[in-house]
């Protein structure tokens, strides 16, 4: 009877699964369907195109904010590779999060700074640690630092909006390598807005940069190389996933609820009134966003927030198990804290297409995901010691897992190279294809391990703590360890 039960219990569990799966699936699609559309659309738009807006009297100037935090070794390099970024006008703002390192020191030292004498005063909704100082470049004038209190990432952030003086402001990682024209990418939606249409934030695609050669916070060559490393090879396939597919379908119907934290820019004026970055919160950067959404339908504005296909910056990944582990519990974290605090969005008809579908998406499938992930893993193992009738349902059941992880993976594969082809070496393209292929078998399961663990922290209260982020450094002239704030 109780085998009999048991029996029952799985099946009908294992059938929960599987639909859920081929829901998931058919929502991917639809995404993968818009993104190849956009994606060839706008696979013409080369070079010459981005030289039409750089000396376009209509690219607003922008604010570039830069926070950092015992960032000794990384920020003059940083720094240098900002200023000679291809913009016709924009300052750069370093924010010193209180670093115990020599980050203001060296800055001082090697663009010449000195003290504004006048303390700048701003009003501002949201209070910030207080700044102790004000420097400004001799060497640089569109350069400034400013020296204050630590108080996070998102503090730092608040501080740059308000002494920033344009109308557009960039939010970027201290470690994010830029390209040269990345701004010129990033503010073509907004320069291009037809009569009418408004945009508030624009983000970009993200590239791993590990396994290619970074001189001097740039692409060495503009040549993009795969690491070999699995573990890495594995996150380049999950952002290409992420991006290509998920990002540049939901922003097609402007549901995009999240602007990468490593490169973004946003209005100005619109983060002010939603009340700046969320102090405390793990994922500030989706919180923030997820409130940008909120303020544009309880205005009935038509304002939107776009999506870059066209990779415009690159990022350090994890190369260990255990630091990937931390990330990835930090973003699950993240997401749950942004999904609670607006919860009352999810179903909302005030809220159009983004409680209706966007805030359901990344509940029940990035947030409870990992969830129905485990059970379908346990059923599928289980199954094949239940019995003949069990064995055929575990092999459909893990079918079915295999559809959603593996070949998803390599469908975004072959949307990059079938549009971007970022990679040229017939090596590296086959490596993609073969670890996608794996992905079902042991990166998913971990992936689904560890987000579980995530979500679990996140219902126990538990404080979350960020631990030490150790790097390798992918510029050849940088090898740092960072802590973060």
């Amino acid at each position: 009877m109780r085998d009999n039960w048991l029996s029952v219990t799985a099946e009908i569990g294992g059938w929960i699964v599987v639909v859920y799966v081929f829901a998931v699936m058919a929502f991917y699609m639809v995404l993968f369907l818009v993104a190849f559309r956009k994606l060839r659309r706008e696979s013409g738009i080369h070079t010459v195109h981005y030289e039409e807006l750089l000396h376009s009297a209509f690219s607003p100037p922008l604010s570039v904010l830069v926070p950092a935090y015992n960032e000794e070794r990384n920020i003059v390099d940083s720094v240098r590779s900002l200023l000679g970024m291809n913009y016709p006008g924009y300052e750069v703002i370093v924010i010193n999060d209180g670093s115990k390192d020599g980050t203001k020191d060296r800055l001082i030292e090697e663009f010449d700074m000195f003290a504004i004498k006048h303390q700048v005063l701003w009003k501002s909704r949201k209070e910030t640690k207080p700044v102790l100082g004000v420097y400004r470049s001799r060497k640089h004038p569109s350069l400034v630092m400013l020296d204050k209190e630590n108080g996070g990432k998102a503090d730092a952030l608040n501080a740059g909006i308000h002494y920033s003086q344009y109308p557009y402001f960039v939010s970027l990682d201290g470690d994010t390598v830029l390209d040269a024209d990345a701004f010129l990418k990033i503010m073509k939606p907004i320069v291009e807005a037809r009569p009418g249409e408004e945009i508030i934030a624009s983000g970009g695609s993200v590239g791993i940069a590990n396994g290619s050669l970074i001189d001097r916070g740039h692409l060495a060559g503009e040549e993009v190389r795969l690491s070999g490393r699995p573990i890495v090879i594995m996150q380049v396939i999950e952002y290409m996933r992420g991006f290509l597919i998920g990002r540049i379908g939901l922003s097609r119907f402007n549901m995009l609820l999240i602007v990468s934290g490593a490169f973004g820019v946003f209005r100005r004026d619109w983060v002010l009134e939603a009340g700046g970055y969320e102090v405390g919160t793990i994922g500030e950067d989706m919180e923030l966003v997820v409130r940008l959404h909120r303020l544009i339908r309880e205005k009935k504005s038509k304002a939107k927030i776009a999506y870059i296909p066209d990779p415009v910056c690159w990022t350090e990944a994890p190369e260990t198990m255990k630091v990937l582990k931390r990330q990835r519990v930090r973003w699950q974290r993240g997401l749950f804290e942004s999904l609670w605090k607006h919860r009352r969005m999810v179903l909302n008809p005030r809220y159009g297409r983004i409680g209706f579908v966007a805030m359901p998406y990344f509940l029940f499938v990035e947030l409870l995901g990992p969830v129905v992930e485990g059970i379908g893993y346990l059923i599928a193992i289980g199954g094949l010691f239940m019995g003949e009738t069990q064995v055929f349902f575990s092999l459909l059941l893990i079918l079915s897992m295999l559809l959603y992880g593996s070949f998803l993976s390599m469908g975004a594969v072959l949307l990059e190279e079938w549009t971007l082809g970022k990679y040229n070496r017939i090596s590296d393209v086959t490596r993609l294809f073969v670890w996608a292929l794996s992905e079902t078998f042991w990166y998913r399961p971990i992936q689904t391990v560890w987000r579980l663990n995530g979500l679990i922290k996140s219902l126990s209260g538990k404080r979350h703590e960020w631990g030490e982020m150790t790097r390798k450094g992918i510029s050849v002239q940088s090898q740092r360890k960072h802590t973060g704030g």
